[in-house]
Parts: structure tokens; sequence; C-alpha cells
């Protein structure tokens, strides 16, 4: 595999030119007032008032002065009372092709080099984008609910040979309403974590790793799975470097670190997060404690009885001696500067949501806020962080624009997945907490686990009786852990069930450690995950 290479030295330079520009665009969007009125039809809509502010055209009988449509937070299923019907099950296609291309080019002796490169990723995955939107263009003409900046339902353009509107509002639902935000909190942490150096050389002992995966899984729920999987693979690789078995340890980290670890608080997990965006109380996620103990408990048992017994004795005894020779303990550079950045990143994203007044205020922070405010602290992570720290880290942006070129396509290519989902959802039969937990999970392992938790917390809502009101959970609490943990457990089936494992695979790659493909993974993932998922599922639904 490539050796991870530190960038050249005017690529962070131009990150933070980049940066600077687009707080200088923001500034004048501000000035011009652009992203306030997003943020005033955002908020009209939150309270039942809508307006139209040009930003999307409204369902024809508003136009008529019929009563206005209701934004899709206060009316379940909208979709059915306005007649909005999914796209044909084969325009999934693109988006199953592009799931295999990125389980099958890896494996092919002819494409495996090409594969490699990430710009030839962003073409494949661009390609198949394309081809969804295309449909959406020539070959669509039903309505198609739009979620940026508010919810609205555009219809097609009557005898229109492409249907602009339709194609817009698609890849606005995919990159300005779901891509921009998901990519900014990774490239935030991402860098940020990037000038925190923990250094070091452990003996890599089983309870070694055992501890930095309590350690990882702790932190998660805190400072998010990307936050700490990005401060903590590095160390763990550098303490594991004189050993030969490895593999095993980056997968556990996966799991635990990357996923399973981050359910205890809203900032922890994307899904989360859009669960409390739409109601659910901000703490009520820390009565998914029992469920979290069991899951990472049991998950760090079979690690270390596995590394213990099975991997740890095969190491040659001249890397276990060379191991032991040169440790070196702990110590922590550039945390002065980077753990406030970090806090700074989970304030902005708790704190600066459009829909939300700010707390003690009456004040909405306009539309992108959040994001430029990111980006703001990567540009003073940058250009205050020690150039040093990132270079003993190996820090390079290989990972993150990985997962930016693959994404780019997977944001495109699921919205008619999601779309027959969303019109389909209450007709696949799921009611019951176990139901809900399997459906979320299976669907969160192949669709990225944020937009499939929406999805059926939706479907959820619709089982509510009416003039039931559950002030904490918004929907039936029982339902809500289901869907709650198959979303943030089952993301760690696949290498695409969340936003942190593939940047992991990334960075592993880098250093050296042949990770498993996409079934290779997934062989690990049915051997370990899937026992302790049914076990939780008999356990607690």
């Amino acid at each position: 595999m490539h050796q991870e290479t530190t960038q050249p030295r005017d690529v962070s330079s131009q990150v933070l030119m980049g940066i600077m520009l687009l707080i200088l665009g923001y500034g004048i969007a501000l000035f011009y007032g652009w992203p306030q009125k997003a943020t005033a039809l955002i908020v009209a809509q939150e309270e039942g008032h809508v307006a139209d502010h040009g930003f999307a055209p409204l369902h024809p009988e508003e136009a008529e002065g019929e009563a206005p449509h209701q934004p899709h937070a206060h009316q379940p299923h909208a979709h059915q009372q306005q007649s909005v019907e999914p796209p044909a099950i084969v325009w999934v296609t693109p988006f199953a092709l592009l799931l295999l291309a990125i389980a099958i080019l890896p494996l092919v002796p002819a494409t495996a080099h090409w594969w490699e490169s990430n710009l030839h990723r962003f073409y494949v995955a661009s390609i198949l984008g394309l081809v969804t939107l295309g449909y959406y263009l020539l070959g669509f003409q039903q309505p198609v609910e739009a979620h940026w900046p508010a919810h609205a339902v555009v219809s097609p353009t009557a005898d229109a040979a492409v249907q602009w509107e339709l194609g817009w509002t698609v890849f606005a639902n995919a990159m300005l309403h779901e891509y921009i935000p998901f990519i900014v909190l990774l490239l935030s942490l991402y860098t940020i974590s990037g000038g925190i150096r923990i250094e070091g050389n452990l003996a890599a002992h089983p309870l070694t790793n055992t501890t930095f995966l309590v350690t990882g899984g702790l932190l998660a729920s805190f400072i998010g799975t990307t936050g700490a999987a990005m401060l903590l693979i590095r160390p763990l690789l550098e303490t594991n470097r004189e050993r030969t078995h490895v593999v095993h340890t980056v997968v556990f980290f996966i799991f635990v670190v990357c996923n399973c670890g981050g359910c205890l608080l809203p900032i922890g997990d994307p899904p989360l997060f859009l669960g409390y965006l739409r109601g659910v109380d901000f703490f009520w996620t820390l009565a998914l404690w029992p469920q979290w103990l069991v899951v990472n408990a049991a998950l760090l048992v079979v690690y270390w009885v596995w590394d213990q017994f099975f991997c740890y004795p095969k190491e040659a005894s001249h890397d276990l001696v060379r191991d032991e020779y040169e440790k070196r303990r702990i110590k922590i550079r550039g945390w002065i500067l980077g753990v406030p950045l970090l806090i700074g990143v989970v304030l902005c994203v708790a704190l600066l949501d459009p829909s939300k007044p700010l707390p003690g205020s009456d004040w909405h922070a306009p539309l992108y806020l959040r994001e430029v405010m990111q980006l703001f602290l990567v540009g003073l992570s940058l250009l205050l962080g020690r150039r040093a720290i990132r270079q003993d880290n190996k820090f390079s942006y290989h990972a993150i624009l990985e997962v930016a070129a693959l994404f780019f396509g997977i944001f495109i290519c699921m919205q008619p997945a999601l779309q027959i989902l969303d019109a389909r959802g209450s007709e696949m039969g799921v009611e019951s907490p176990m139901q809900f937990f399997w459906a979320t999970g299976g669907l969160s392992s192949v669709l990225d686990n944020a937009p499939t938790y929406v999805v059926f917390f939706e479907t959820a809502r619709t089982l509510t009786p009416e003039g039931v009101f559950h002030p904490e959970t918004v929907i039936e609490p029982s339902l809500l852990i289901a869907i709650s943990l198959g979303a943030v457990f089952l993301g760690a089936m696949t290498y695409i069930g969340n936003g942190p494992n593939f940047m992991v695979k990334a960075i592993a790659e880098s250093a050296g450690i042949r990770m498993p493909s996409f079934f290779g993974y997934l062989k690990y993932s049915l051997l370990v995950l899937l026992p302790i998922f049914v076990l939780v599922s008999f356990l607690f639904l």
C-alpha cells in the first residue's frame, strides 16, 4: 500500500486561503441579506407560517390562496397529502453500482491501482451522480419534496423537455442540505484533531490496545465519533507499528470509536443530532447508557480475547522484543489550541442551527453560519497551530478527500432510495421496536445512517396517535430507542455506514496496513457485530 506522506508545504496555505475567501464571500452574502432570508423562511415554516421568499416554488394550491403548506416537521407524511410520488425502483441502480464500485474495484488487479486516486473515485461518483440527476431532468414527471433551504413541494413544469426545477431540487437536497453540513463537520474535526499529537510508543499489549478502544469509546459521545477517531487512530497505529497482526485492531477501532461509542449525546453521531434538531431532548440520549454499555463492553471483551489468545502469540519474538525496547511514555502536544477549537466545533453544531433560536434569545443563526464558523475554527488551527505537529502526525488531506469524493456521489445517488423509503415507509409493515431497529440498522449499513434515521423517525411519527404528545422524544420512546440504536450501532456494519469508517480505513492504509476490502470488512462485522446486536435486540427491544 502507499505510505502516508506529508502534504506539500503550501497545501495547508491553500486551504487557509480558500477558507478566507469563503468567509469573505459569506460576509458579502450577509451584507445583502441572503442567508438571513433563508433563515426567515426556515423559521416561518417551523412556526407554521409559510411565506414564499422565492427559494423554491410551493405546491400549486398555495398560489391559489388555499391553506399554506405546512412544514415537514409539523405535518407527518406530507408527501401523501400532496401526492408526491417516488421514483421507480430501477433508479436505485446508480447507487447500487457506486456501492459495487467501492466494493469491487479495489479487488480487481486491473483497476486496483487506478482506484487509489481520489480523482478517479470522484470521476466514478460524479458520473453515477450525473446519471441520477439526468433522470430528474429528463425522465421524472412527478412533484419532488424540497428540503433546502426549507421544506416545499416542487412540481414539474408542464410540457417542458428539461425539468430544471426538479433537477435543481434534488441537487440542492443532496448537496446544499445534506452534503455540505456533513463534509464541513468531518473536515473540521479531521483537520483540528490533526493539529493535536498524542505521541509515545507504548508496548502494544492486548490490554494497551483495549485501553485505546475504551478511551475512544468514552470520547466519542462527547467530541463526536469523527473527533475521537481522528485523535486516537494515529497514536494507536504508532503503538502497533512493531506488530504484524494489526488489521483486527483497526477494525475494532471502527466498531467502537467510529460508531458504537457515540450514542450517549446528540453530538456523538450525526443521526442523533438530527433527532435533536427534530425536537428530541438534548439529554434524552443519556438514557441509552445500558445499551451503550452492553454493546461496547461486549466488543471490548471480544477484542481482548481475540488479541490476547489468537493474534499476540503469533507475533515474531524479535518484533515483541523491539516493541518492548522502543516504548516511550505518552505525551500530548497541541492540545492547548486544539481542545478549545474542538469544543468550539461542538458548540457551533449545537447552538447555530438556523431552525432554533440561540438559547436565551430570539435570534436565529443565518443559514450556513454554523458551517462558516466551523471553517473559521479550522483556519485558526492551520494559522496558529505548529506545522511540526502536523508533520509528525504525517497529516494529509488524502483521507478526507476520499470521503468527500465518494460521498459526493453517494449523497446524490441515494436520493431516489430515500424518496422511495419516505413515500413507502409506512407500507413496509414496520411497527414494532424490533422491526424499527433492524429496518433502520439494515439500511444504515448501506445508506448513510443520518438520512436513514430521518426517514424512520418520520415514519414512526405517523404511528403516534393523534393527541398523544411525548415532550422529550417527540415520537413513541420505545421506537426512538430502536431507531437511534439501529442507526448508530449498525452504521458500523460497512465502511460506508458512517463517515469516520472510511476515514480510518484510509489513514490505516496510508500507514501501510492492508485493510480488508468492502466484503472482507463485512465478514468481521457479520461475525462479531451481528450476534451482539441480536442479543441487544432481545434484551432491550
